[in-house]
């Protein structure tokens, strides 16, 4: 399973994600030392899940780098969040 598949899998287990989209922007990173060495592992992911109501940012994505463990220590290099409570993805 490639890495973004492993990305949403994870959350939508983990977190009960009604919503994941991954994208991966590991060719804006082209030339990178990082993205040389691993072959990218640069993310953009947006989630929206039942898990994040009533907690702060930071405690969301605290979540979901719990929830993605294994992976960044490995496939992930960098990893940009969006992170949305149902309530807060109806008013968008």
């Amino acid at each position: 399973m490639d890495t973004r598949k492993k990305i949403e899998v994870a959350l939508k287990e983990k977190l009960g994600a009604l919503f994941v989209e991954v994208e991966d922007e590991s060719y804006l990173h082209a030339g990178h030392p990082e993205a040389v060495s691993t072959g990218g592992g640069h993310f953009r992911v947006t989630v929206v899940s039942p898990a994040f109501e009533g907690k702060g940012l930071v405690e969301q994505h605290r979540l979901v780098y719990e929830a993605l463990g294994p992976e960044l220590k490995g496939d992930i290099h960098a990893l940009a969040l969006k992170t949305l409570s149902p309530k807060q993805w109806k008013t968008l």
